[in-house]
C-alpha cells in the first residue's frame, strides 16, 4: 500500500496539481495549449468549438475525463482569474458570482495572442519532447515561454503533501525585474522589489502589509491583507452609502453581496438598509445603502471583518524545480525562469545554424553550378537518370551529394540571369545570420542580449496598468460598539444564583414596580438602569469573574426569570453564588478590586487586569488564587487609591466575633492569580471571616451585625482602635459561657432594608438604623428567636433599584 500511495503521490505531484517553475504550466494546461496549437486554433485565426479541442486533447495528450480538460480550458480564460489570459473564449465561461460556464458543447475558444509567445519556437528542437501516453504522438515537457509565466499568471493547486498558492503579477514589472536580474545575478531582494512591488490581481483592491509582501518572496511564504476598493458617497437627506467597485481575489461575489444582506437581516449591526448588486457589463459596482446619521466608516470596518470585504491571502509559493516540488522566493523563480530561457535560446539558435549551414551549403553549390552552367548541363544529358546524373555532377564537377541532389531538381526557370544576383544576396544573409548565431551560442553576453530583447518586445505588446494597489501598513479594523448596538436604557437584574436579563424600560414601567421574576430561594445581586453600550463584571465567591456587555443579556420581560450564566458557562460549579456586579463604561486605570476570602487572604488587584478577554462568551477569568475548597470569597469592592487610599481602612469581622481595623495602604496590589496576603489572623477556633468592609479611618461608620441567635447589633467601626495587618483584633460581642454569639451577618449601617431567614423558614425585615448605636462590649437587641425557630440561616441586604 505504501509503495503504491508512493507511486501515487509522485504522480499528483509532478504530473497533475503543481505548475513548472520555467514555464508557470500544469501538464493539463500545457497539453491544452501545445494540441490547439498543433490544430492551428491560435489568435489570428476563426473560434473552433471547445468539445472539438477536448476531443484532441484527450485523444492524443490527456488521457483523462473531459470534464477535467473542460475546467482547466474555462479558467484559462477567465480574466478574473488570471493576469494575461492563454484562451479566448466565446460563449458563457462563467462569472465571479460562481456561475458554471456552458458546456463545451455550447462554447468556442482559440488561443490568445500572449499564448504565442509561450509556444513560439516549439518547433526548432528548444525544449524536451516524450512519447504520449499510447507511443503516438510526441508532447513537450515544457513551453519555451519568452515570458515568466509563473509569476504572471499564477497558480493555485492542492496535490499529495503539498500545496501551492502563488499569486498574479503585473506583466510590465516582471519583465523589468527580469531583465534587470539577468544583468545582476547577485542583486538583492529589496532592489528587486522596486521593479516588482508586489502581486497585482485582475480583480484589483487594496494590498496590505509590504512587510510581509517581502517575507513571503524571500522564504515562499507569507500572509498579506487584501481588500476591497470602497468609497464613501453621499446621498440626498442626510443619507450615505458605501460604494464597493473591487473585491479581493477569489472572492465569489454573489456569497459576498449574500452575507453583507445577511447582515442586514439578522440586525447583527445597526444602520444598513439594503444592499445591492449593481454590477453590469460596465464592471463590477456593489452599494451598501445606509440609514440616516449612521457612521459609514464604523460600518465599513464591520464589514471589513465580518465579511470577505476584506481577507487574508497566504502566499505558499511551490512549484517543479527539475522534477522535485520546491518552496521558492522570487529570486529562485526568476533564476530558474533565466536558466530555462537561455537553454531554449541556445536550443534555438543551434538548430537556426545548423539549418543555416545547411542551406549555405546548398547555396554555394548552386552558384558555382550556375558559373558552369553549360558543363552541368551537358553532364546531365549525358546520364541515364536522376542516380547516374548525380553521381557524374559529383565526379566530374567535385559537388557534394546534397548539392547535386539541389542541382537535379532544379527547375529550369531558374536558369535566367537574375537568379545568380539572388542567390548571391541569400549568401550573403546566410553568412551574416551564421555569424550571428555563432556569436550567440560562443558568447553568453549576446545570448543575454537577445533575451532581454525578446522580453523588451513581448512588454511592448502586452503590458498593462497594475491595477491591484500596495499599502506598506496594515489598517487596524476598530469597531465602536455603537456601530453593532442600538442605544437604549434598560433594566438590568442579576441574582445571587447566577440568573440574568435586561428589560426595557416599558416593560419594568408596566410592571408598577413589582419584583422582579426570580426564585423565592434567590435574591437580587444588582438591579439598575444601564445602557445597552454599558458593561459588566460579575464576580463570583468562588473567584471568577465574568464579562458580560450590557447588549448581550437576555432580553426578557420584567416579570420573567433570567437566563442563567450555566447556558454560555461550561465551568461554573453548582454551589457558585454572584457575589458583586460592577457596571462600567470604560475601565478605569487607577481604580482596584479589594478582595477578602473566608479562610482570612486579602489582597487588591487592578481592574485593568480584566478587560474583555477574546473566549469571554464561554469562560471566566480567575481573579483570586483560593487555596482550598472550602475557601471563598466574602468580600469584593472597589477602590480609588488615587481619591481615598490614605483616609480608608480595612475593617474585618470573624464569625467568633473579632474586629480588626487597618489602613487599606497595608493591602498589596498583585495580579489575578495571586492568593493574597493574610487580612487576620484567625485562631484555628475562629472559623472564618464574615464580611470586610471599608470605612473612613476618621469620623463616624455605624455597622451593623447579625447573630445565629438572631440577635442585632449596631456599633460605630471607629470603636476599634486602628493597628496593622494579620493581628487578632478584639471582641465585639461579650463571649457568654452557654451559647455564645456567632456573627453570621456584617454590613454597613444605612437605610437598607434587611431580611433575614430562620431554620423555620421564617421571614423578618427591618432597617438598621431603628436599632440604636451600642459599645462594642454589648450584645445587641433579638429581632427572632432562637427558640421557637431556630438558627439564622440567611442575612441578605434588599439590592435597592439604581436609577
Amino acid at each position: 500500500m505504501g509503495d503504491r500511495f508512493g507511486r501515487y503521490s509522485k504522480y499528483i505531484i509532478q504530473e497533475r496539481a503543481l505548475p513548472d517553475i520555467r514555464d508557470g504550466l500544469k501538464p493539463v494546461q500545457r497539453r491544452i495549449l501545445f494540441a490547439m496549437n498543433q490544430d492551428g486554433n491560435t489568435a489570428e485565426k476563426g473560434f473552433r468549438k471547445s468539445a472539438k479541442s477536448v476531443g484532441n486533447i484527450m485523444g492524443n495528450y490527456h488521457p483523462h475525463g473531459d470534464s477535467s480538460i473542460y475546467e482547466a480550458m474555462v479558467r484559462m480564460s477567465q480574466d478574473w482569474k488570471l493576469r494575461n489570459v492563454l484562451i479566448e473564449m466565446h460563449g458563457n465561461n462563467g462569472s465571479m458570482d460562481g456561475d458554471p460556464p456552458a458546456a463545451m458543447r455550447y462554447t468556442e475558444a482559440r488561443l490568445s495572442k500572449v499564448s504565442s509567445e509561450l509556444l513560439s519556437d516549439i518547433d526548432k528542437e528548444t525544449v524536451e519532447f516524450v512519447w504520449n501516453f499510447d507511443d503516438t504522438e510526441k508532447e513537450p515537457t515544457v513551453l519555451p515561454s519568452k515570458f515568466p509565466n509563473l509569476l504572471v499568471n499564477g497558480s493555485t493547486g492542492i496535490s499529495a503533501g503539498y500545496a501551492t498558492e502563488i499569486p498574479t503579477h503585473n506583466l510590465g514589472e516582471v519583465i523589468d525585474g527580469t531583465i534587470y536580474f539577468i544583468d545582476h545575478p547577485e542583486a538583492s531582494l529589496e532592489k528587486l522589489l522596486t521593479f516588482i512591488p508586489g502581486p497585482d490581481f485582475p480583480t484589483g483592491g487594496i494590498l496590505q502589509g509590504a512587510d510581509e509582501i517581502k517575507k513571503a518572496y524571500e522564504t515562499g511564504k507569507g500572509k498579506v491583507i487584501l481588500r476591497s476598493k470602497t468609497r464613501i458617497e453621499e446621498l440626498k437627506g442626510g443619507k450615505q452609502q458605501i460604494v464597493i467597485s473591487e473585491i479581493p481575489y477569489e472572492v465569489n461575489k454573489a456569497n459576498l453581496v449574500k452575507r453583507m444582506d445577511e447582515i442586514r437581516l439578522n440586525k447583527k449591526i445597526e444602520g444598513i438598509a439594503e444592499v445591492r448588486d449593481e454590477s453590469d457589463r460596465t464592471g463590477l459596482q456593489i452599494v451598501v445603502e445606509l440609514k440616516k446619521e449612521i457612521n459609514a466608516e464604523g460600518v465599513l470596518n464591520y464589514l471589513f471583518k465580518n465579511t470577505d470585504l476584506q481577507v487574508n491571502y497566504n502566499f505558499n509559493m511551490v512549484a517543479i524545480d527539475q522534477m522535485r516540488p520546491k518552496q521558492v522566493g522570487l529570486k529562485q523563480m526568476l533564476a530558474s525562469y533565466i536558466q530555462h530561457r537561455k537553454s531554449v535560446i541556445l536550443r534555438r539558435s543551434t538548430f537556426d545554424l545548423k539549418k543555416a549551414l545547411a542551406r549555405q551549403h546548398i547555396v554555394d553549390g548552386l552558384i558555382k553550378a550556375l558559373s558552369i552552367l553549360d558543363e552541368v548541363i551537358r553532364t546531365i544529358r549525358k546520364s541515364k537518370d536522376k542516380r547516374d546524373a548525380k553521381n557524374n555532377l559529383i565526379v566530374a564537377h567535385a559537388f557534394t551529394q546534397e548539392q547535386a541532389e539541389a542541382i537535379v531538381t532544379l527547375q529550369l526557370y531558374r536558369l535566367t540571369n537574375t537568379d545568380i544576383t539572388q542567390l548571391q544576396k541569400e549568401a550573403e544573409e546566410l553568412l551574416r545570420t551564421i555569424a550571428e548565431l555563432q556569436k550567440i551560442i560562443h558568447e553568453p553576453n549576446e545570448l543575454s542580449k537577445v533575451m532581454k530583447q525578446e522580453l523588451r518586445e513581448v512588454k511592448k505588446q502586452y503590458q498593462s496598468e497594475r491595477r491591484t494597489i500596495i499599502e506598506a501598513e496594515v489598517t487596524e479594523l476598530t469597531i465602536d460598539t455603537e456601530i453593532l448596538v442600538a442605544q437604549e436604557d434598560v433594566m438590568v437584574v442579576i441574582t445571587r444564583e447566577g440568573y440574568v436579563k435586561r428589560s426595557s424600560l416599558r416593560s419594568y414601567s408596566a410592571s408598577n414596580n413589582e419584583e422582579a421574576g426570580m426564585k423565592e430561594t434567590d435574591a437580587v445581586v444588582y438591579q439598575g438602569q444601564l445602557n445597552t453600550l454599558d458593561h459588566l463584571l460579575i464576580l463570583t465567591d468562588k473567584g471568577n469573574v465574568i464579562y458580560r456587555p450590557v447588549h448581550e443579556l437576555p432580553d426578557l420581560r420584567w416579570k420573567d426569570f433570567g437566563e442563567h450564566l450555566s447556558q454560555t458557562l461550561t465551568t461554573l460549579k453548582i454551589e457558585e453564588t454572584i457575589l458583586a456586579v460592577f457596571p462600567y463604561k470604560q475601565l478605569n486605570d487607577s481604580q482596584e478590586f479589594l478582595i477578602v476570602t473566608q479562610a482570612g487572604l486579602i489582597k487588591r488587584t487592578k481592574l485593568q487586569e480584566f478587560s474583555p478577554w477574546r473566549t469571554y462568551r464561554t469562560r471566566p477569568l480567575p481573579f483570586i488564587n483560593l487555596k482550598t475548597e472550602e475557601d471563598r470569597v466574602v468580600h469584593v469592592s472597589i477602590v480609588d487609591p488615587e481619591e481615598t487610599e490614605g483616609d480608608q481602612d480595612v475593617f474585618l469581622v470573624t464569625n467568633r466575633a473579632y474586629a480588626l481595623r487597618y489602613s487599606l495602604a497595608e493591602v498589596p496590589v498583585v495580579g489575578p492569580k495571586a492568593a493574597g496576603v493574610k487580612a487576620m489572623n484567625l485562631k484555628e477556633n475562629d472559623a472564618f471571616v464574615v464580611q470586610a468592609i471599608l470605612v473612613y479611618s476618621e469620623g463616624d461608620t455605624p455597622v451593623v451585625m447579625v447573630t445565629q441567635r438572631g440577635a442585632v447589633k449596631r456599633m460605630l467601626a471607629q470603636e476599634i482602635p486602628r493597628t496593622s495587618r494579620a493581628q487578632r483584633g478584639m471582641m465585639v460581642f461579650r463571649e457568654l459561657k452557654n451559647n455564645p454569639h456567632r456573627i453570621v451577618y456584617m454590613g454597613v449601617s444605612d437605610e437598607s432594608e434587611l431580611v433575614v431567614m430562620n431554620q423555620k423558614g421564617e421571614v423578618k425585615k427591618f432597617i438598621a438604623t431603628q436599632f440604636p448605636i451600642g459599645d462594642r462590649t454589648s450584645n445587641g437587641s433579638f429581632v427572632m428567636d432562637e427558640k421557637t425557630g431556630g438558627t439564622i440561616v440567611s442575612v441578605y441586604k434588599k439590592v435597592p433599584t439604581l436609577l
